[in-house]
């Protein structure tokens, strides 16, 4: 027998059942009689007499003779009369009651009328809902046949029978008074209206089989199999395969009863083959049931009754009729969706508990009654339905051919409308897992380009969308596409996809793939060759959406200029022809760009819909098509593009309005909540109904569409018997000779989906599209990765170029190197980011940058690592000088000190050479030859002075601060460069940051701080180290200081050291000249040796002596008494304080002869015994009396020397006024001398501000220890005032500035701070061995 592929339509409109309620009337009530008054009564009486005495009055005083006095007795006596008259109200009440009685009678007739219409619409509903049972064969093949859905209100209902059922508007009898108040007709006929029209008569009666586990049959059996027969055909009728399943247990005194089952396609197991094909579920035993659908009855679970139906399980009907009932079921417990109707008493608990017991009985030979058992008894309601056999048999039959549509990747259509065809259906697939693109890529005509089946419509048909312009007669090229959450839009854009993928080649179609939120929606797809980009997680990162808008932007750019360049083409259509009539032109693939959630999109990028609209106006002539999706359209998104999207596709919206509004009808509102069900609508066709294939669902493998249990052997054609017992199929096959071994049937379904089975064919097939979208700037390069050319420095370096990252250009579709460029202005660098952004890293790609591609005679670096320490591991690298840190105070300082004086050599040296330009001196140095001797000789190059971390200098260096600034300001022209790093642009004073010319601006803390604006600051992404901005809105993605090729920075160390091993042995020895460090002991006689000391020349006193190394340039340090004649020095114990003094005495003595200088030493503590000896030795006070009485005898020396009024001025100009030595006063411990008891010096102080002209020279030092209070003290004051030469040495910072601005601080002994009027330097003291 032949099958029927069944297309289930949308249910037609059922017939509505009237509802609500009717309140009645009550009827009217008799008039209560109400007895009158005393004086009511008494007044006629009264007139009477009145009368009577009148007329007697009149007759008796003659008045009767005039005939008018008898007018006044008439006139009382009518009145009289009248009065009696109205005052008697029974005729009048007996109207009223009869018009009262007239008016309801004839209100409840015109209620009759209603309530006949109500019974007559409700018995039309529910026959059409419930027809007769004789009719059921007419509806096969019919729209009705297997109307009914899960969601629907009559799933799984049956009618039983035909009954009295109360009428569907609800009659509501009035609240009356006491019934002896009543009209007695209208009440009476209240009551009878009632008790008539409560109740419809005849009305189909059904029960739902869901509300029970179980339904009992008793009673008559004959009736009870019609019964059953009748609930079964009603059943297959109204519900499709998909939905319901019938299975029947019988034995064999029972099995012709049911013989006619086999027919109904409700009936087959499809998981089961004998040999008559499918088989039946009839069964002989309860073991035999359980056995075959255990895997029905394994995934359901127990039943309950207000468990709603679940879409994708069938309701198992159970028909047990005898047969053998032996061992346990779990049908005897109940479960879910499936009902069992038990005609033998199998399961009474269970239809006691949870289920019905049907009562049949026959109440004449033609009839049979009803009724339901209660714990009362048996409740009779309706006259039972009856099917005989042969009507049942006729019926399943034309049941029999018919088979339901199932949606591809689901076990059937359990919704509304149009049938879905699988996707390889619809594209003429016949395996999709031998896929073939070479075939499926076949040139396509004209007509077919970019035209792709999307689905199937209401009458079965392919749906396909075209893609190409209206003057192709296409529907493009622009649409939309609207879907609420779970309509199938995400499901719908992949089958589209999909299929323009299988269709044609990557050369003749690109794919640009939008997902603003997350990126589901096209997972899978970006291995195809037709991708040329997949974007996604816009949402998360809004950086990526101005990325994307110049993407595409850039896009639009690159074909205009194609079309331009390659012949002034008017579109890419030109081209194409152009093309294809032999002209050597490249490929141009139509592009189609997706965008889901593009509402979204532009609720956050407003902007974004220029973009759309740009290429909505040039995507005709550039074959850029625009496909928009979102779960809903607001007003005013769409912002002057809804004119260019031409076709609509509408599946199922949130509200009738937005269907309006993308449809121009609300019917996307109404569509079912089937995924993948909506409307197409271009500008040139009537809307279609569709319902989207489906590619997400496991792939099938094999070959599809064989039957079942196909195998390679011949073909059986000997006649089998169709019963609804099993056929076996050994009794039916012949002998046949021996074949080979039959092909294993095909699985049901592959680990893959359809998408992944049909990407995976096309991987690698075609050539691959143009990269439209560059992946975003995620992994950092390597070093080797963007230097160009070989790894190795050049012999000769014409500039100062580094490579240290790579910049993002999405407009270009390209990533450009990131180069700097030293050479010129631009030679400072500054690179300011938050913390870990990547500054370090950056810092040490600059440097391996450099030192990759120049020798150490070019470049060298001298760092100052102040941030994490990461520059240390740069300290191998033969470019490197030195790299101090925090806490190296000494190798800080004279890192800066050297680059200073390289500074100042340089300067000199291109003053004696007349080198105008650093240029100049770079071409030189490379050239080399005789010409070029003197510049060679200069061990440095181009010197850089890199501070990682620059705060750390204004903080713990601030002295050094101006230095820097200067070597910034002045360095580039004679090549020394500043490189700094800092967190922010506000850390870095103006007046340096205007000679950073390369500024590399990472991600910052606060965007606001950005020195290329807050808004192009503030789309860097955060917690991307190395990630930033130029000053053209670019990003930017600084490289990893290494060179074998690994992306990431866990084992960055490792590759660092990698790195400057390859840098050491390309470096063949050399190495940049190293920071010179002060010496931690200068001994004195290396001192006078370098000084070449004393001077030749004895012949005029020597007031300038050499006292220690200067760490500005390692070369002597001199104190200089004649231009400053005083000597201030502070220093804690073992500071060095007392060798200085005696270093300078050694020098005065070794200078000058006794009668050129004398010295007087004041030295309590006895320190300086032996220091001085011989004639330059004035006195030795080691008390305060010896002192005093020296310092008074020296007063009066200096009074004499005090200029008269004799003294010209010549002789003040030279001084000769007066002759005899130079006076030196030496104290040491100072803090003994002055003392609360008075201060032996104090007579000195009138003489301190003249010591120059008199020859006095007052040498004082002291410990740090309460020297703040101390520097108030007379002598010491007027000394500060005179601003004498001051040497700071070791102490606590705490006691505050001492000499100037200079504080104490921790030092090695003889190291001290040098303060002259001109300078401040660091100086290591002359070593002097222990007296």
């Amino acid at each position: 027998m032949s099958t029927v592929r069944f297309v289930r339509k949308a249910r037609r409109e059922v017939p509505r059942v009237p509802g609500g309620e009717l309140s009645l009337q009550s009827p009217p009530e008799v008039p209560k009689v109400v007895p009158g008054n005393l004086l009511a009564k008494v007044l006629p009486l009264v007139m009477v007499v009145a009368v009577l005495g009148m007329v007697a009055l009149m007759f008796t005083s003659g008045m009767a003779a005039n005939p008018m006095s008898l007018l006044f007795p008439v006139m009382m006596v009518v009145s009289m009369l009248g009065m009696l008259g109205s005052g008697r109200g029974g005729g009048t009440r007996s109207a009223e009651v009869d018009e009262d009685r007239k008016d309801y009678l004839r209100y409840l007739d015109q209620l009759r009328r209603d309530v006949y219409d109500t019974g007559h619409q409700q018995r039309r509903a529910l026959e059409w809902t419930h027809p007769d049972p004789d009719l059921l064969w007419t509806l096969a093949g019919t729209d009705r046949m297997w109307e009914r859905r899960v969601g629907d209100v009559d799933y799984c209902h049956v009618r039983v029978g035909a009954g009295s059922q109360r009428l569907a508007t609800r009659l509501i009898a009035p609240e009356t008074g006491p019934v002896e108040d009543l009209e007695p007709v209208a009440a009476v006929s209240l009551r009878r209206f009632v008790r008539t029209h409560s109740v419809v008569p005849a009305l189909p009666t059904s029960v739902s089989l869901r509300g029970f586990a179980a339904i009992g049959v008793s009673g008559d059996r004959s009736a009870g199999r019609d019964l059953v027969r009748s609930m079964l055909l009603q059943l297959c009728t109204f519900h499709g395969p998909d939905q319901v399943r019938v299975a029947i247990l019988c034995g064999p005194d029972t099995a012709t009863e049911w013989e006619w089952a086999k027919w109904l396609p409700h009936a087959a197991n499809p998981e089961v083959v004998d040999g008559a094909g499918v088989s039946r579920m009839v069964f002989g035993s309860l073991t035999e049931l359980d056995a075959t659908l255990y895997s029905q009855f394994s995934m359901r679970a127990g039943y309950s009754r207000g468990a709603p139906a679940a879409a994708g399980v069938a309701q198992l009907v159970v028909v047990v009729d005898g047969g053998i009932l032996d061992g346990e079921s779990r049908l005897a417990d109940g479960l879910d969706s499936v009902t069992v109707v038990d005609l033998t008493g199998f399961c009474p608990s269970l239809v006691a508990a949870r289920g019905i017991e049907l009562v049949l009985d026959r109440t004449s030979p033609g009839e049979v009654s009803l009724g339901a058992r209660t714990g009362s008894g048996v409740e009779t309601f309706a006259v039972a339905d009856r099917h005989s056999v042969e009507q049942a048999e006729t019926a399943a039959r034309r049941l029999a051919p018919y088979r339901a549509v199932a949606a591809a990747g689901t076990e059937s259509d359990v919704e509304d409308g149009p049938p879905t065809a699988s996707w390889q259906q619809l594209l003429g697939i016949s395996d999709v897992t031998a896929f073939d693109p070479p075939i499926a890529w076949a040139p396509r005509p004209p007509r077919e380009r970019l035209r792709v089946p999307i689905g199937v419509g209401a009458d079965g048909s392919t749906v396909e969308i075209d893609l190409k312009e209206a003057a192709e007669n296409g529907m493009g090229p622009h649409g939309l596409c609207i879907g609420a959450t779970g309509s199938g839009k995400s499901e719908f854009l992949r089958t589209l996809v999909l299929g323009l993928i299988a269709t044609h080649s990557p050369a003749a179609l690109n794919l640009v793939l939008v997902d603003f939120k997350g990126g589901a929606t096209f997972l899978g797809l970006d291995r195809a060759p037709h991708v040329a980009a997949v974007i996604t997680n816009l949402a998360e990162e809004l950086a990526m959406v101005d990325r994307m808008r110049d993407a595409l932007a850039g896009e639009m750019n690159r074909r205009q200029e194609l079309l331009r360049s390659a012949g002034n083409f008017a579109n890419v259509s030109d081209y194409e022809k152009a093309r294809a009539a032999g002209a050597d032109l490249a490929p141009l693939p139509a592009l189609i760009i997706v965008v889901d959630e593009f509402s979204e999109l532009l609720s956050q990028q407003p902007e974004f819909a220029d973009l759309f609209v740009a290429i909505g106006r040039l995507g005709r002539s550039l074959h850029m098509h625009l496909l928009l999706a979102s779960q809903r359209l607001e007003e005013g998104k769409l912002r002057g593009l809804d004119s260019h999207l031409s076709y609509r596709i509408g599946l199922k919206t949130f509200s009738a309005n937005e269907s309006r509004t993308v449809l121009g009808v609300p019917d996307a509102y109404h569509l079912p909540a089937t995924p993948g069900s909506g409307y197409l609508k271009c500008d040139s066709a009537e809307i279609v109904r569709f319902a989207a294939a489906y590619v997400s669902g496991p792939c099938p493998s094999g070959r599809p569409g064989a039957p079942l249990g196909a195998s390679s052997a011949a073909t059986d054609l000997l006649p089998r018997p169709f019963t609804a017992a099993p056929v076996p199929l050994a009794a039916w096959v012949t002998e046949r000779p021996a074949q080979s071994p039959p092909e294993p049937a095909p699985a049901e379904a592959s680990g893959r989906t359809v998408l992944e089975a049909v990407v995976e064919g096309v991987r690698g097939c075609g050539p691959a599209a143009h990269e439209v979208w560059l992946p975003p700037l995620t992994d950092p390069p390597t070093l080797d990765q963007i230097l160009p050319g070989p790894l190795e420095p050049a012999s000769t370096s014409a500039g100062l170029r580094a490579t240290v990252g790579v910049v993002d250009r999405p407009f270009d579709q390209r990533r450009a190197p990131l180069v700097v460029d030293l050479s010129g202005s631009q030679g400072n660098v500054a690179v300011v980011g938050g913390p870990q952004s990547g500054k370090s890293t950056a810092l040490r790609t600059l440097i391996l940058s450099l030192a990759l591609t120049h020798s150490p005679r070019q470049v060298q670096f001298y760092c100052l690592d102040f941030g994490g320490g990461t520059l240390a591991g740069l300290a191998g690298v033969p470019h490197v000088g030195s790299v101090a840190n925090r806490l190296d105070v000494d190798r800080v300082r004279r890192t800066v000190a050297e680059v200073s004086t390289v500074l100042r050599r340089r300067e000199q040296r291109f003053r004696e050479l007349g080198i105008d330009s650093m240029a100049e001196f770079r071409r030189l140095r490379g050239a080399g030859g005789s010409d070029a001797d003197a510049v060679t000789a200069d061990p440095f190059g181009d010197v850089f002075l890199v501070i990682d971390g620059w705060p750390g200098i204004r903080h713990d260096f601030e002295p050094l601060e101006a230095q820097i600034g200067a070597l910034a300001g002045q360095g580039l022209s004679f090549g020394v460069h500043v490189v700094v790093t800092a967190s922010r642009w506000g850390e870095i004073r103006p007046a340096l940051k205007d000679q950073l010319g390369t500024r590399i601006e990472l991600r910052l803390g606060d965007p606001s701080d950005s020195d290329m604006g807050r808004a192009k600051a503030s789309r860097v992404p955060e917690g991307r180290p190395g990630r930033g901005m130029t000053r053209d809105g670019l990003h930017l993605l600084t490289a990893l200081p290494r060179v074998d090729g690994v992306a990431r920075s866990v084992d960055l160390t490792a590759g660092v050291a990698d790195t400057v091993a390859r840098v050491v042995a390309a470096a063949a020895g050399e190495t940049a000249p190293p920071v010179r460090m002060l010496p931690e002991r200068c001994a004195r006689t290396a001192l006078l040796a370098a000084a070449q000391w004393p001077p030749a020349d004895r012949e005029a006193p020597c007031r300038r002596v050499p006292i220690g190394i200067g760490e500005a340039d390692l070369a002597p340090a001199y104190v200089d008494l004649a231009d400053q004649p005083h000597l201030l020095v502070f220093g804690d114990s073992a500071s060095g304080k007392t060798t200085l003094l005696r270093g300078i005495c050694a020098g005065i003595v070794e200078s000058n002869t006794s009668g050129q200088a004398k010295i007087i030493v004041a030295d309590y503590r006895r320190t300086m015994l032996g220091a001085v000896e011989g004639d330059h030795l004035a006195g030795y006070a080691a008390s305060a009396a010896t002192l005093s009485t020296m310092i008074t005898e020296l007063a009066g020396i200096l009074a004499g020397r005090m200029p008269g009024p004799e003294v010209t001025q010549r002789q003040l100009r030279e001084r000769s006024w007066w002759s005899g030595p130079e006076i030196y006063v030496v104290v040491d411990d100072y803090d003994l001398v002055a003392t609360s008891g008075g201060n032996p010096l104090a007579p000195l102080l009138d003489y301190l501000p003249h010591a120059r002209d008199i020859g006095l020279h007052l040498l004082v030092a002291r410990r740090t220890g309460g020297a703040a209070r101390a520097l108030y003290e007379p002598v010491l004051a007027r000394l500060r005032e005179l601003v004498p030469v001051g040497v700071v040495m070791s102490g606590s910072r705490d006691e505050g500035a001492l000499v100037g601005a200079v504080r104490a601080s921790e030092m090695p002994a003889g190291r001290g701070t040098f303060v002259t009027r001109s300078a401040t330097s660091l100086i290591q003291v002359a070593w002097l061995d222990p007296l």
